[in-house]
């Protein structure tokens, strides 16, 4: 990660080595927080952020379903994020909301614990390698299964959620692929460790619904809206391991990863 000038910490820019906090927070300890990826891009008419308003309402959706009150408003974190991008003088950039239950009380239940609100941007290239957007990953079934929807929220991008992919993807790169795929419980195929993921047979386009326990990803919705006014049919269908392995195309999809093709699972 690339260290820039300043980092949006509870309503003010603090320099980038400052923005500390206690080894007592609570979202350290439990997992207690929530998170959202977000692409700013270099245009002719200056740096563009991809779909903020969407990331920041998705942000405030994810804390009510851990109890979590944001103290800013979807409106106030798209204009911090602008300051921020400003002040960092960042053409293009990475940008990474986060907010976490702070020093206060250490027990299970998060009463007496501070809501921490944080915006980082840094430069940041393809998250699975710029290379791999043009020659496509490899990616493994992974032996961890996706958490049920009645375990944990899996419609919250929240911090502790993300030991189940952690999991997965350490899995997969130990065993020399790029990327992981997660079933469900029963089998059917979920996501990647960070991206959706796209099925491409016979010239139609599936994705797994939600109820597989997937994000419902801001580019998932964006790549269904283009290439539904490009006329391609897309459907949300349960699919099982043996689709991937006869698919014509396997893409994956998410902020970090944009678009990025898969060119082989399991060897296949």
């Amino acid at each position: 990660m690339q260290a820039t000038k300043s980092i949006w910490m509870n309503g003010e820019l603090v320099d980038w080595d400052d923005a500390t906090i206690h080894v007592g927070a609570h979202g350290l300890h439990y997992g207690t927080g929530v998170f959202e990826g977000i692409r700013c891009y270099e245009t002719a008419d200056g740096p563009a952020v991809f779909r903020l308003t969407e990331h920041m309402q998705r942000l405030h959706n994810s804390a009510r379903l851990l109890y979590m009150e944001l103290p800013f408003s979807v409106e106030e974190l798209r204009t911090a994020t602008h300051e921020l991008i400003g002040h960092n003088g960042l053409p293009e950039c990475y940008v990474r909301p986060f907010a976490f239950y702070g020093f206060g009380e250490l027990g299970v239940h998060t009463k007496g614990n501070p809501v921490e609100v944080v915006i980082m941007s840094w430069p940041w290239g393809n998250y699975l390698g710029d290379d791999n957007a043009t020659k496509g990953i490899t990616a493994k079934v992974s032996s961890w299964k996706r958490i049920g929807p009645n375990t944990i929220p899996h419609v919250a991008k929240a911090t502790g959620v993300y030991l189940n992919s952690m999991l997965a993807v350490h899995e997969a790169t130990r065993a020399g692929y790029d990327e992981a795929i997660l079933l469900t419980d029963d089998g059917f195929v979920a996501d990647g460790s960070g991206e959706n993921i796209f099925v491409v047979k016979e010239g139609r386009i599936f994705t797994p619904p939600l109820s597989t326990s997937i994000l419902p990803g801001i580019t998932r919705a964006s790549v269904i809206e283009i290439a539904q006014d490009l006329g391609y049919v897309v459907e949300e269908a349960s699919l099982v391991r043996s689709d991937l392995y006869l698919a014509d195309e396997i893409f994956m999809t998410g902020t970090a990863a944009e678009v990025t093709p898969v060119r082989a699972v399991d060897d296949i």
